[in-house]
């Protein structure tokens, strides 16, 4: 199970995630207050402003205060590296 790093010493499993978005759009913004309302929202943006969304398969929402770019760079990081 190979696991990536969000920011500020929080992974995550890379075989869970579904997508990372960006946090500015509307329906982004949507489906945090949706996920927040039904307790499946998982902050680990450490009080920083999010940037980036993260959907799990389990239907959890993640908010990470790194940019959508750095954690595509550490998927393919840990992709090449098996």
């Amino acid at each position: 199970m190979a696991f990536v790093d969000i920011g500020f010493g929080n992974l995550i499993s890379s075989t869970r995630l579904v997508c990372v978005a960006g946090a500015d759009s509307a329906p982004i913004r949507r489906l945090v207050q949706d996920a927040r309302d039904r307790g499946a929202l998982v902050d680990c943006s450490s009080g920083k402003k999010s940037k980036a969304v993260l959907v799990t398969d389990s239907g959890h929402i993640v908010l990470s205060a790194l940019m959508p770019e750095e954690i595509e760079a550490a998927l393919t990081e840990g992709d090449a590296n098996g």
